[in-house]
């Protein structure tokens, strides 16, 4: 048992064969999730979900099990499935705090650079920088970094055990440099993401934005007197206002 990397509430962890890795997905042809579970356990977070089937009853953000075979699995699928996309990751940052450590994440994207795979990786932590090596041999590998708003105290509110938003943009900004193609994903639409596409603006190549409300932050809302920004005029005002901003700046949003 061990804790996250800013949490007060100890991370339950647990090393667990898969028997499976490379999996279909709905947003891309393939998902890998070297983990299940996430130490961030962001509010918002549809993967929580994964309780489920996982049969978890720590609260989300409070447990994880490492896929510790998942770099063995990965060897052996990819040499008879048909490359396509892979999304890494879809339930789970795949650079989350224990991603130092076991390097699963780090050595699943080694197997799919040799084999030339597009990657489409995923996070909120500027730890993926250690892997830049890697990611700048990869043919059509792209990295984007979750960013829902500018406002630090927001996203204390809503994701308190993740990167500041400073380093995180700070690392597009890196990995932008080294010629690696970049995205923000601004998912939810928070307070305060009004201003992202000044500070993103040379960062990265486009963005996606969605509204991405599934309820589970909704206690969040009502204990901050928040509910005004969970309505449709904030969305929809707000995403028109970064609509209108990327394309001064020649970015496509998706």
């Amino acid at each position: 048992m061990t804790g996250g990397a800013n949490n007060k509430v100890m991370t339950i962890i647990k090393e667990i064969q898969a028997k499976t890795i490379l999996s279909k997905s709905k947003v891309y042809k393939y998902v890998i999730n070297p983990y299940l579970g996430c130490q961030h356990g962001c509010s918002y977070c549809y993967a929580r979900f994964m309780k489920k089937y996982s049969g978890h009853r720590e609260p989300w953000g409070q447990f994880v099990d490492v896929k510790v075979n998942a770099p063995k699995l990965l060897k052996k699928e990819v040499t008879h499935k048909k490359p396509g996309e892979v999304w890494v990751s879809g339930v789970c940052d795949p650079y989350q705090p224990l991603e130092a450590k076991y390097k699963l994440t780090r050595q699943c994207l080694e197997i799919l650079a040799e084999k030339n795979w597009p990657v489409i990786v995923q996070t909120k932590s500027p730890l993926v920088l250690r892997d830049i090596d890697i990611l700048k041999k990869g043919e059509a590998f792209q990295v984007g970094f979750s960013i829902a708003t500018t406002d630090e105290a927001i996203r204390k509110l809503f994701e308190p055990d993740t990167p500041s938003i400073k380093e995180r943009i700070i690392a597009l900004g890196e990995l932008h440099q080294a010629g690696i193609k970049t995205y923000a994903m601004i998912a939810p639409l928070l307070p305060g993401a009004e201003d992202l596409a000044g500070i993103l603006a040379g960062k990265v190549d486009y963005v996606i934005m969605d509204r991405m409300n599934y309820n589970h932050a909704d206690w969040v809302y009502r204990k901050y007197g928040l509910e005004d920004k969970k309505t449709d005029k904030f969305f929809y005002q707000t995403a028109s206002k970064l609509s209108i901003a990327f394309r001064k700046i020649g970015l496509t949003i998706q």
